[in-house]
């Protein structure tokens, strides 16, 4: 935010709409943000030198339909999500307001845009977004909620199929890339989720001996802190770097958030071994398979595996 006083008082400005200005640091990532701010600061302490106030307030925007999901947009925006789950709302956002020819939603154009999706699983996903929207914009004052009518429909249960041969399917990926090899091991091993938890992992998150892997609430799906222990068949693969470098890049930076799904996929096209409906998380369900059957223990597989609920860990085991 932009800090400073005018006539004795204090303002504290997280966008330029005070000052009709289009800008608004916390929409950027987040090692970009200062950067924002400073151009931000820079536009308002001009205005503020031309004899411009801040005591005259921003143009009124018509409150319709559209204000209200805009803002409710922009609400969760700034609160602390994923990048996925970011990209949810705003794809969300971009595909019911296509085509609109008033700034009104209603029911019809609603129903036309759902028409138009096949996918079941799409149609529930992108659902489930606005509802998130909708539920926001209504606690911002959006009047009408024109999604009642939108229900969900069934969509088949995707499993993601255990493997039976694991050292076999391990060796394979071995041979093809080392970083998928070493993605698996984690997803198996650790039964750490790969996409985020995996693949951000840095030389500081493990303990000095590298028996532990210590993730804070932000950093992993569950959002409480994790302690995770590491298997031996892992830390012998291991060769620690410096604490603010990827395991993966060897750099500060991590990969981007689908190197490993394309690499995945590239392995895909080339096994022998790999059947239908086993996938990169398969690891982590048949990691869960072979804990349940050495404890027998349902609880100490929802520790293991930092779910909420034993409700969730009972999926794995299907």
């Amino acid at each position: 935010y932009v800090l400073f006083y005018y006539e004795n008082k204090r303002y504290r400005l997280y966008s330029g709409n005070k000052f009709n200005i289009n800008l608004n640091p916390n929409k950027f990532p987040l090692k970009k943000r200062m950067n924002v701010g400073h151009v931000l600061a820079a536009e308002i302490y001009k205005l503020l030198s031309s004899g411009k106030s801040p005591i005259c307030e921003p143009k009124s925007i018509p409150k319709t339909d559209t204000y209200y999901l805009k803002a409710a947009l922009d609400s969760k925006l700034n609160e602390p999500h994923s990048l996925h789950h970011y990209r949810g709302l705003t794809y969300a956002y971009s595909f019911i307001t296509k085509n609109l020819k008033s700034s009104e939603l209603d029911s019809a154009h609603i129903k036309l845009r759902f028409d138009s999706i096949a996918n079941n699983t799409t149609y529930n996903t992108i659902r489930r977004n606005l509802q998130l929207l909708f539920s926001k914009a209504a606690e911002l004052g959006m009047p009408n909620n024109p999604m009642a009518s939108i229900k969900p429909k069934r969509a088949q249960a995707k499993l993601h199929r255990s493997y039976q041969n694991i050292p076999e399917i391990l060796e394979e990926i071995k041979s093809f890339d080392h970083n998928l090899y070493l993605c698996c091991l984690f997803t198996y091993g650790c039964l750490l989720r790969p996409h985020r938890e995996i693949r951000e992992l840095k030389w500081g998150d493990f303990s000095s001996d590298l028996k532990h892997i210590h993730l804070s609430g932000s950093r992993n799906k569950s959002g409480r802190n994790r302690i995770v222990p590491v298997p031996e068949f892992i830390r012998t693969l291991l060769k620690p770097g410096q604490k603010d470098h990827n395991i993966f890049s060897r750099t500060t930076e991590p990969y981007n958030a689908d190197y490993f799904k394309t690499v995945w996929g590239r392995y895909k096209k080339n096994s022998r071994l790999l059947e239908d409906g086993q996938t990169l998380y398969s690891f982590r369900h048949s990691g869960a398979i072979d804990i349940f059957k050495r404890t027998g223990s349902i609880v100490k597989l929802k520790q293991a595996m930092g779910h909420s609920s034993i409700n969730v860990s009972l999926i794995y085991l299907r």
